[in-house]
C-alpha cells in the first residue's frame, strides 16, 4: 500500500513537472517583463547621453558632471541589481554593459576639467552603448 503511494505521489510529480516546461525563450521574456528591462533601458541609455553630452561640453563645472554621473551610477546599480537573466549569453553582455557604464560614471565623476580622462569616460561609454545594442537585439530575437 505504501509503495503504491510513493509509486502514486512520483507519477504525479513527472506529470506536474512536464506541464511546466518553459522554453528559454519564454524564460527571457518573462524576466524582461518581471525586471522592467525596457524601461530600465531606456533609462540608461538617456542617462548615458546625458553624460556623454555634459563631458563634451568644456563649460560644464565640477558639481554639474557630478550630479549627472551619479544618476548615470545609481541607474547603472538599479539595472545590475536585476542580473542575471534566464539567458547566460544575455547576461554576459548586459553585465559588460552595466560594468562599463559604471566604470564610465567613474570616470565621468572624476574627469573634472581633464581632456584625458572626459575622453576615457566617453570611451567606457561607448563600448557599453555597444554591449546593451548587441543585448537589447538578443532579447529582440529571443521574443
Amino acid at each position: 500500500m505504501i509503495r503504491r503511494l510513493g509509486v502514486l505521489i512520483g507519477a504525479g510529480l513527472a506529470l506536474a513537472a512536464c506541464g511546466a516546461t518553459v522554453t528559454s525563450a519564454s524564460a527571457l521574456h518573462d524576466w524582461v517583463s518581471q525586471s522592467g528591462y525596457h524601461s530600465s533601458s531606456e533609462t540608461l541609455v538617456a542617462d548615458a547621453r546625458h553624460a556623454a553630452r555634459a563631458l563634451r561640453d568644456a563649460a560644464m563645472t565640477v558639481k554639474q558632471l557630478h550630479l549627472v554621473c551619479g544618476v548615470l551610477l545609481y541607474d547603472t546599480e538599479t539595472a545590475n541589481a536585476s542580473l542575471p537573466t534566464p539567458d547566460e549569453q544575455t547576461t554576459t553582455l548586459l553585465s559588460r554593459a552595466y560594468t562599463n557604464l559604471g566604470i564610465g560614471a567613474h570616470q565621468c565623476y572624476d574627469a573634472g576639467a581633464s581632456d584625458a580622462r572626459r575622453a576615457a569616460a566617453l570611451r567606457s561609454l561607448e563600448i557599453a552603448g555597444a554591449a546593451i545594442a548587441e543585448a537589447n537585439a538578443r532579447i529582440s530575437t529571443a521574443s
